[in-house]
């Protein structure tokens, strides 16, 4: 199927350093763990950008979905404001059908699913998060809590 969402990982190193420029990118400061950053990829403005997954919690229930915030049934949260631009050089591709984990596998292929029937709204929400950054700076509750594209873009363009 054409103009499908897939789910990928971004490199932790990348993740790092973006994360010494903007609050919003979480990074993990436990060496020991192992979490991966899997999420989404789409093309804004001509540029690839990662909308990170996070797990869905008990919090998430009562949260009213926003323009940043897309439920994906009770599966995960997408974060439209800590989305980022990302370089292909630190994309790694994900064949959820040769993920050992079974449920882990299981679970992959519902999120994908998911994001694919949400994927007009994802990616239409995603614009406006982008735009409303832009022209917004820090003016509003959705600015202040949003990455800075603006940097983000030129820490990317400069990654090495």
């Amino acid at each position: 199927m054409r103009n499908n969402i897939r789910i990928y990982e971004v490199k932790s190193e990348y993740i790092k350093y973006l994360s010494n420029y903007q609050k919003h990118i979480f990074s993990q400061t436990d060496e020991k763990s192992n979490r991966k950053y899997i999420g989404i990829i789409f093309e804004i403005k001509g540029i690839k950008y990662f909308a990170p997954l996070s797990s869905y919690k008990d919090k998430h229930k009562q949260m009213k979905e926003r323009v940043d915030i897309i439920k994906i049934k009770s599966y995960a949260v997408i974060n439209l404001n800590n989305m980022i631009p990302v370089p292909d050089s630190q994309i790694i591709n994900i064949d959820i059908n040769k993920e050992k984990n079974a449920s882990y596998r299981y679970l992959l292929q519902a999120e994908s699913r998911e994001v694919n029937k949400q994927k007009g709204l994802i990616r239409k929400n995603a614009e406006i998060v982008y735009t409303h950054k832009k022209f917004n700076g820090v003016s509003t509750p959705l600015a202040k809590r949003t990455n800075d594209f603006k940097l983000l873009e030129k820490l990317c363009r400069e990654y090495r």
